[in-house]
């Protein structure tokens, strides 16, 4: 362990001005618990949201927020068998839902929202709310995965099945836009991905688009 403080964001009410940097213990884990020490955080447009008192206006106080990270194991517990000191590994954002069927209340136990979020040197993880990271990812790649690709992913790989030469529209080139336009193209799809930038545009046709449509300069993209 790198040290015995254990450094965190906190928010202490709503907006940036109340978030600061607090220090105190390292957790400990429980018998079927992961010690993670972070090592890249990924933002999300929930997490400003959060932030600003948007999304959860009755947030308690004080609160780490952010959902998205990647780290490493620096402790189990004693009941712990799938993961060993060393590993990488990303939290899953639904921490009671591993895989299968949903649970009755989707975000009763999510990471930074009814649980608290990532902005810390070392979080706890319960065995079963961490997935091991992909070794062909470093950390900053990594970190973007748990929301925005799992979203995508779910969406294109099992809600349907993907057909090779299907065409499928993609609104915007948000974070779940961009990782869905990089699935579409593993898959064979043809992508029509729609932006108010030509900029963007252009940069989605060398990820991979078939086409793009610009809805500013041409408000009826529905048609086109």
């Amino acid at each position: 362990m790198s040290t015995p403080i254990n450094r965190s964001w906190q928010m202490s009410g709503f907006g940036l001005s109340r978030l600061s940097q607090v220090e105190g213990k390292v957790p400990e884990p429980g018998p079927h618990d992961l010690l993670v020490r972070t090592k890249a955080v990924s933002l999300n447009y929930k997490d400003k949201m959060i932030v600003d008192g948007v999304l959860i206006p009755d947030l308690a106080f004080p609160f780490v927020p952010t959902s998205d990270a990647v780290g490493e194991v620096v402790a189990v517990g004693s009941a712990v068998s799938r993961f060993q000191v060393g590993q990488r590994v990303l939290g899953q954002v639904i921490a009671d839902w591993p895989d299968g069927d949903a649970p009755p209340v989707l975000h009763k136990h999510t990471l930074g929202s009814s649980l608290s979020g990532m902005l810390s040197d070392h979080v706890i993880l319960g065995e079963d709310a961490a997935v091991l990271a992909p070794p062909s990812l470093g950390d900053f790649e990594a970190a973007t995965l748990p929301i925005a690709a799992l979203t995508a992913w779910f969406a294109m790989a099992e809600a349907t099945r993907p057909v090779p030469g299907q065409t499928i529209l993609i609104q915007g080139t948000g974070g779940v836009s961009l990782f869905a336009l990089q699935f579409a193209t593993a898959f064979g799809l043809r992508a029509i991905v729609t932006s108010s930038s030509d900029e963007k545009l252009e940069r989605a046709r060398k990820l991979g688009a078939w086409q793009g449509i610009n809805y500013r300069t041409q408000p009826a993209w529905d048609e086109a």
